[in-house]
Parts: C-alpha cells; sequence; structure tokens
C-alpha cells in the first residue's frame, strides 16, 4: 500500500518531467538546425530550396557554381523531433526568417502542454 502511494505521487512528476526535456530537446535541435541554415545562407547568400523537406540540406553537396560553399552544413541527417515526427521547413515563414517547427507530441498544428507547436 505504501508502494502505491509513493508511485501515484512520484509517477505524474516523473512523466512531467519527461515531457518538459522533450520540449528541451526539440528547441534545442531547432536551434541547431537554424544554425545551419544561418551559415548555409551567410556562405552563399541564398537560401537553400528546400520545399518544406530539411533532409534534402542534410544531403545536399555543393550547389553548382558556388564558390563559397563550405559545407556540409549538417554532418547527420535531421533527426526526428523527440516525438518520431519530421521537422517542418516553411520558407518564406515568419517575416524576415526561415520557420522550423516541431508540431509536439500530436503532431498536428496547435495545441497546448506538450501538444504545442515549437518553433525558432
Amino acid at each position: 500500500m505504501i508502494i502505491g502511494l509513493l508511485a501515484s505521487y512520484v509517477g505524474p512528476k516523473y512523466f512531467a518531467q519527461i515531457g518538459k526535456s522533450e520540449v528541451t530537446v526539440a528547441k534545442a535541435q531547432i536551434e541547431g538546425l537554424g544554425k545551419a541554415l544561418d551559415t548555409y545562407r551567410l556562405d552563399l547568400d541564398a537560401i537553400p530550396g528546400l520545399k518544406k523537406d530539411l533532409r534534402a540540406f542534410a544531403r545536399s553537396g555543393r550547389p553548382i557554381n558556388a564558390n563559397k560553399w563550405n559545407g556540409p552544413y549538417l554532418n547527420k541527417d535531421v533527426p526526428l523531433d523527440p516525438w518520431g515526427h519530421p521537422y517542418q521547413y516553411r520558407n518564406p515563414g515568419s517575416p524576415g526568417r526561415d520557420d522550423i517547427i516541431s508540431y509536439g507530441k500530436d503532431g498536428q498544428p496547435g495545441g497546448s502542454g506538450e501538444n504545442a507547436d515549437i518553433t525558432n
């Protein structure tokens, strides 16, 4: 009975912390992807033509006639977000930038808590 009471108290707090750490990981991954895109943009004075697919950016080699190319800009393939969904890419996104988005735990736009969208 005592173990059951402890589990009922500790369990929800433990799982809430897991949710917070997944959000933190998603934010860190989005920041890293954003920095790689910014570096590409600074080197080539252009944005990569990705059409919503960041994986193409990870696999892209030196563009034709790109003398200032200093890539590859990602050493690995683009990871899935912590909930197993692909990151979304929008260009143009918010005014003056690209948007890299995780739709959270539910994988759907909008939501709150762990289901909230996470963006750069």
